[in-house]
């Protein structure tokens, strides 16, 4: 079941990357080549994604990760960037690597907070450790040495993850 999970994301990441080119959808090859690869890359992430696998077949969760993208994300993305430009601009910066407390179950919750907050300029996790409920993150202006919640630095993110990592 792994093996087939792992195909239709891949093949269907694989259809998303490569539309419209040569005036059409797909040319016959690109789907072949898509067929392939995804293929290779079921097969070889067959065990890690798990006993879990029914979750990513969810029409809900892909629903509800496309809102997060567009949504908080993207709002994340756009306030940050923004605000690294103000900082490169008026050298206002205060690097350093803080631990982020965090109240997450899964890794699958600690993977999506964790790239979640990499994408966004001005911060990237650094380590994430379930031991500890707690994510390092390098962060470009520092305003709390040990933030109480992961508030300051995600956002939203920790209660989007927790939702779409069950």
């Amino acid at each position: 079941m792994s093996f087939i999970v792992a195909f239709i994301w891949s093949f269907v990441l694989w259809l998303v990357l490569t539309v419209g080119t040569k005036g059409m959808l797909w040319s016959a090859e690109e789907v072949i080549a898509g067929i392939i690869f995804a293929m290779i890359i079921g097969f070889s992430t067959r065990n890690i994604i798990g006993e879990k696998t029914r979750r990513f077949l969810n029409p809900v969760k892909w629903l509800g990760f496309i809102v997060y993208a567009i949504g908080p994300l993207f709002w994340g993305m756009a306030k940050a960037n923004l605000d690294v430009a103000y900082r490169v601009i008026t050298g206002k910066i205060k690097p350093g690597i803080v631990r982020i407390p965090v109240d997450l179950e899964n890794e699958a919750q600690y993977t999506i907070l964790s790239n979640s907050i990499t994408l966004t300029p001005g911060t990237l996790t650094v380590d994430a450790c379930p031991e500890e409920n707690a994510l390092y993150v390098h962060w470009i202006y520092v305003k709390e040495e040990e933030p109480e919640s992961s508030e300051p630095v995600a956002g939203s993110f920790e209660k989007w993850a927790r939702r779409l990592g069950r």
